[in-house]
Parts: C-alpha cells; sequence; structure tokens
C-alpha cells in the first residue's frame, strides 16, 4: 500500500503546483464574477457584451473545471487510501493509474504561459512571391486554417478578404476565439512555403509559392495597449469596389498609421467609418503587442521600426512535387500526410512548437 499512497501524494503534489501555475483559483473567481454579471437581465440590453461575457464564462469554464475535478478525485482517493486495506490495493492501483493519465494530459496546459496565451487571435494571411500561384497558395492556406478552428469549436469572424485577380486571394483577416487560441496559433506565425506542379502554368513546371501568416493576441480591452495620439495619423478615404449595387459610395473606409514604426491598417468591411476605424485599431494595438513579444521590448516606446514579421527565412515548407512531405523549419517535425495537414491536420506542428519554444 505504501508504494500507492506515495504515488497518490507525488501526484497531488503536482497538481497543486500546477493549481498555481496556472492560477485556476484566480480564473475560478473571475468566472464567479462573470456568471453574476450574466444572471443580471439587464446584460442583455447590449447583447455584443453579453455574447463576450458568455464566450468568456466558457473558455474559463473549459479551462477550470477538468483541474478541480482532478483535484477532487485524487483528494478523494488519498482520503479512502488511509481507511482501506490491502484487499483494494488492485483497485487503488487502477484509479491511480487513470488520474495519472489524466494528469499526463491535462498538464499541456501547463506550456500556454505567455501573456497572451488564452486571448483570441486575429490571423491575417497575405500572398507573397508565385503570382497567382502565390495567391491560390494563400487561399489554401486559409482553408486549411479554417478547417482546424472547425475542429477545435473556434468561433470565426472574418474582418476582410481582397480576392485575387484570376484565383486565390491576395490578402484575409480573421478573428479566431476559443480555448488558448492565440497560445495554439502563435506557432503558425511567419513565412509558409509551397512547392508543387502549378496548375496555373500550361507547362505544369514545379512552382514555389510564399504566404505571410500574421498572429496576432486580439486586444480588445482600451487600455491594455495604450498608443498615445500624437502617434498616430489616420486617413479617410472611399471604400474600393468593383461597382455594382453592394459598393460603398461613401468616405468611411479608414487607414491608421503608428508613426514611430511605420505600421500601416487600413480597413474597408464595415460601411460605417466609425466600425472601420475601431476594428483598424484593435487590429494595430494586436501588432503592435506582437511586436513587443517579438523584439522582448518592455514599452512601445522601445519598439524598432521594421521588425515585425516579414519576409524572411520561412518556417515551414510544404512539398507536393516531387514527394508530400510538410517541415518546420524550427522544431524539425514533419508529416507526410500533406494532404491531411492542408485539411486542418496541424495540431502536431503545434504541439512541436509549444515544447521547443519552451527549451529554447
Amino acid at each position: 500500500m505504501q508504494p500507492l499512497k506515495k504515488r497518490a501524494s507525488d501526484l497531488s503534489e503536482q497538481i497543486r503546483s500546477a493549481y498555481e501555475t496556472l492560477h485556476i483559483d484566480a480564473k475560478a473567481e473571475e468566472l464567479v464574477a462573470i456568471d453574476r454579471q450574466l444572471a443580471d437581465s439587464n446584460v442583455w440590453a447590449n447583447v455584443e457584451r453579453a455574447q463576450q461575457l458568455s464566450r468568456e464564462s466558457a473558455a474559463l469554464r473549459t479551462q477550470i473545471e477538468p483541474w478541480q475535478v482532478l483535484r477532487s478525485q485524487t483528494n478523494d482517493i488519498v482520503e479512502l487510501m488511509d481507511l482501506g486495506d490491502d484487499s483494494m490495493i488492485a483497485e487503488f492501483d487502477e484509479q491511480i493509474s487513470a488520474l495519472e493519465t489524466e494528469y499526463a494530459n491535462r498538464r499541456r496546459d501547463l506550456l500556454f504561459q505567455g501573456e497572451y496565451d488564452d486571448y483570441a487571435a486575429i490571423v491575417k494571411l497575405s500572398s507573397g512571391a508565385g503570382g497567382t500561384d502565390a495567391q491560390d497558395w494563400t487561399e489554401m492556406l486559409e482553408r486549411m486554417y479554417l478547417r482546424w478552428a472547425e475542429k477545435h469549436d473556434m468561433h470565426v469572424e472574418l474582418v476582410e478578404r481582397s480576392a485575387g485577380d484570376e484565383a486565390g486571394i491576395k490578402n484575409v483577416t480573421y478573428i479566431m476565439r476559443g480555448i488558448y487560441t492565440y497560445g495554439w496559433l502563435k506557432s503558425e506565425h511567419g513565412v509558409h512555403r509551397l512547392v508543387r506542379l502549378s496548375p496555373f502554368n500550361a507547362d505544369n513546371l514545379r512552382q514555389t509559392s510564399f504566404a505571410l501568416v500574421e498572429i496576432m493576441p486580439e486586444i480588445a480591452a482600451p487600455d491594455e495597449v495604450q498608443i498615445a495620439d500624437k502617434d498616430l495619423r489616420i486617413d479617410i478615404y472611399r471604400s474600393g469596389g468593383n461597382g455594382g449595387q453592394g459598393v460603398n459610395t461613401t468616405d468611411s473606409a479608414v487607414r491608421i498609421t503608428h508613426i514611430p514604426t511605420g505600421i500601416v491598417v487600413a480597413i474597408q468591411n464595415e460601411r460605417s467609418q466609425i466600425q472601420n476605424k475601431e476594428t483598424a485599431l484593435k487590429i494595430l494595438k494586436s501588432r503592435l503587442a506582437q511586436m513587443q513579444l517579438e523584439q522582448h521590448a518592455e514599452t512601445l516606446a522601445d519598439l524598432r521600426a521594421g521588425e515585425s514579421a516579414s519576409w524572411g527565412a520561412q518556417i515551414r515548407n510544404y512539398i507536393l512535387h516531387p514527394y508530400t512531405l510538410v517541415k518546420d523549419t524550427r522544431t524539425k517535425y514533419e508529416d507526410r500526410d500533406a494532404a491531411g495537414v492542408l485539411d486542418g491536420k496541424i495540431d502536431g506542428f503545434m504541439s512541436a512548437y509549444l515544447t521547443w519554444a519552451v527549451d529554447s
């Protein structure tokens, strides 16, 4: 019985340590406060705010409850073992093994220790070198991330999308919300390279295409990233379009430039100038937050211009010809099921990145 008690005691201590690291008690208090707001019928006077609170409540509950159940069950086993005898050794061994397995599955949460890991993510894809092939490649990546989000029950909101001239897309921006969304998706930030036989080339030659994937934590609270008014230039202009009944004929498009870094965000998706400005400002703050992480800068004033996500060395290669292989250049993780990867099977790459980032 003593070895089993030692296993149970060690497991209990590991769970206690995880509780502290993940701030489970603090998150539980936050959940109580949010649920109290949701219980007030007046909260639904502002539907958007109520929906946001509902999403926050669901996300917190998903993070908290598995750990609460695991701790409770482990404490129960420890108490029962003090009361039991050797005739129950086999039963205790089975229960402790099951709890150890559950802890091993749950401890992945410990990899999400970044400042913004539990935030929603802004996902922006931009086509690079490769012409029509690159625009088609960008649309393939769009589908990959949407399929991944669907498999993980993410809430996805389209911000803006610009179609390619012949096929594919020039760029697209989404906001994805779920459990540790930014924590998972941050592994995708960088240049993605595709090698394949071009479907747009009459000679069916091998083509190399590039797309830039930018992953930013969604900065929704006004005071999380504060930008001085003197550092912003805001331009209002008429939205572009392909003509027709739905074309925007008002000066509602907004372009915001962050003067110190040169970052420019332009939004024309909404008919309302106010909505476009709010969206552009949110994306700008999110980009600046991402730059702070990349440059390890303490404040916005410490940021260096021109050092955000750029067209440098690719982080991942997708080879479809003459063989099939997807390989991450940082972690060296690879998967020969390229079709599966492009259908959203990218959790292996994300998990490998999380482990690599902790060990680096």
